[in-house]
């Protein structure tokens, strides 16, 4: 199934030039990767603390998730296409998307009256989906991004429930329904992430043993 992941291309594209621009100024991936996380951080307290007094605090949730994929877009591009790449970065960048991934998800806390189960299998489950796809290289597949519910398409669900609790258009009732049905999507992704890197190696241990007998 497809995700939004699949559009990273052309956002790539749109970027380019003030990846260029950073880059000149002698920005670095790690750079970018760690201030993402940092505020990413603090943008979560702000909502959490801020969201139960004034319903607006969410409205920062799409706000933000577009500038963080653009911010995880860019420190990707600056370290392959200006040789930035190294362990500590590929540290960073799966550890830091996931502590910042989680903190802005639990954000949501501030709604009253939601269930916390709900909030809490999502962002399990979010943990779990990222770590189906980095386990591939581990069984000599490639990193998978499959969808149906990928990093920035859990980006999208988030950032929308944030803009329609700011607009008071649902509650918590609603915001549960919305976890849930993205919780079982995870559960989908988790499967698809894990079948895809099977057959990937599947497909290479045929490839091997045909070339031992050609």
């Amino acid at each position: 199934m497809a995700s939004i992941y699949a559009l990273k291309g052309r956002f790539q594209a749109l970027l380019r030039p003030m990846v260029r621009a950073l880059h000149a100024l002698g920005v670095t991936a790690n750079q970018v990767t760690a201030a993402a996380a940092l505020i990413s951080l603090a943008l979560a307290a702000l909502v959490y603390w801020g969201a139960p007094h004034q319903p607006w605090w969410f409205a920062l949730l799409p706000a933000w998730m577009f500038v963080r994929m653009a911010m995880n877009a860019i420190d990707g591009m600056l370290a392959r296409e200006f040789g930035q790449q190294s362990r500590l970065g590929a540290y960073l960048n799966e550890l830091c998307d996931v502590v910042s991934d989680s903190a802005l998800y639990l954000s949501l806390f501030a709604l009253a009256g939601l269930h916390p189960a709900p909030l809490l299998a999502f962002v399990l489950l979010a943990v779990l989906t990222e770590y189906a796809g980095v386990l591939g290289p581990m069984i000599g597949a490639p990193r998978r991004y499959d969808g149906p519910m990928g990093k920035s398409d859990r980006a999208f669900v988030i950032g929308l429930l944030g803009l329609l609790l700011a607009l008071g258009w649902i509650g918590a009732r609603t915001t549960e329904l919305a976890l849930t049905l993205g919780s079982g999507m995870c559960v989908w992704t988790v499967v698809r992430r894990v079948c895809a890197g099977l057959r990937h190696d599947a497909a290479q241990d045929v490839a091997h043993r045909q070339g031992e007998h050609s």
